[in-house]
């Protein structure tokens, strides 16, 4: 009786124990073939397309957006034009270089080249000028074929009355819009809601969303809100026609006038401009792009990896105040700024400290001669 209990107590105790192991097996396999649904909203996010920060389309657009400074027989006038191929090609509008007889374009980082017309529409209001100085610089990114609607969100940069590299923000408030100025028709073109006034002619209309140049920005009604900017695929085909059918031996260059060194108060705008692009890099975290502005003797006592090491650990910099004098015996400026730093070892508490630029010509090109920077104690 002992022997059949115990052997019953077995045979239940197996049972029971293979029971078990075969249906923790099925949980297991049945849970590891399930998909896992994603409620966090912090892990939903990694599955969105994030739309480009505002702050670098627009440091990334400036790079080849350019003033464009023509001198005709009885006025000068002033313009706009984006750097679009890596052959030192600038589109711009074609009422921007009638009549010139000097055009020139001034960079971002404001050196300043001579252009020589490549070819200019008739009717379109659209030309191409070429600066070889300029070839296998990295141009804009250029929309496809795809135009906008109404509502999306753009960008449009120039040089509105001469100031260099200014930005308007707006919406496509209008699409196929279609009129006449003077000889030039304007065929089927985005109105925009963003402000345009004189200067901002051929320069580039952004997409928001993607960076990429989407038209050319042609004509505004003063003390309004609408403008008007042609469509970058209406006339990419033309353009791009227009540049390779004409070699460097083929340019126009109109008769040169301008002297870059002949106007101190110009030479101190210029340099103003220069050190706040500079600032700008450096709070884009571009670099780089500052370095370049720096002249050849301040880049030889300084290699890019110590100048960049002196501004990687900043967690932000503004600059506060500035103070710019005309060094008429040298033919340089002299600006003194102060900016406050916050540093990554700081504890966030700002440091003020003080910059004394030194800006010069060096190879017609205006540069930072001389920099140097110093804490100011409390």
């Amino acid at each position: 009786m002992k022997k059949n209990t115990l052997s019953i107590t077995i045979i239940l105790s197996v049972i029971i124990v293979i029971s078990s192991a075969i249906i923790c097996f099925n949980l297991y396999t049945n849970w590891s073939s399930k998909t896992v649904e994603q409620d966090s909203n912090v892990a939903s996010l990694t599955n969105t397309t994030d739309q480009k920060d505002l702050q670098s389309i627009i440091h990334e657009a400036q790079k080849n957006v350019v003033q464009i400074s023509v001198e005709t027989a009885s006025s000068e006038k002033t313009g706009s034009g984006f750097l679009y191929n890596s052959n030192g090609d600038i589109i711009t509008n074609a009422h921007v270089i009638e009549d010139a007889e000097s055009i020139t374009v001034t960079m971002s980082n404001a050196e300043t080249y001579k252009a020589a017309i490549v070819k200019m529409g008739d009717k379109k209001d659209i030309a191409v000028i070429r600066v070889p100085q300029l070839i296998n610089q990295t141009p804009v990114d250029i929309a496809s074929s795809e135009k906008l609607g109404i509502g999306d969100e753009i960008i449009a940069v120039g040089s509105p009355l001469g100031f260099q590299n200014s930005v308007s923000i707006g919406i496509i408030s209008g699409i196929d819009r279609s009129f006449e100025i003077d000889t030039f028709s304007y065929d089927n073109v985005y109105q925009i809601s963003a402000n345009i006034t004189h200067g901002n002619s051929g320069g580039p209309l952004i997409n928001r969303s993607t960076g990429e140049v989407v038209g050319i920005n042609s004509a505004g009604i003063d003390e309004s809100e609408i403008a008007f900017s042609i469509p970058i695929g209406n006339v990419i085909e033309d353009v791009t026609e227009w540049s390779r059918s004409v070699s460097d031996e083929e340019l126009i260059y109109p008769v040169a006038s301008y002297n870059i060194n002949s106007d101190p108060a110009q030479m101190q705008e210029d340099a103003d401009y220069l050190i706040s692009y500079f600032f700008e890099s450096i709070k884009i975290h571009d670099y780089i792009n500052a370095y370049t502005l720096l002249g050849s003797s301040l880049q030889t006592e300084t290699g890019y990896t110590d100048f960049r090491k002196s501004y990687i650990y900043h967690i932000s910099l503004e600059v506060s105040e500035s103070k710019t004098t005309y060094l008429e015996d040298d033919n340089q400026v002299e600006i003194i700024t102060d900016v406050e730093v916050v540093h990554v070892d700081s504890e966030n508490e700002p440091e003020t400290r003080t910059y004394t630029f030194t800006v010069g010509y060096e190879n017609d090109q205006l540069k930072i001669i001389e920099l140097n920077k110093e804490e100011v104690s409390d």
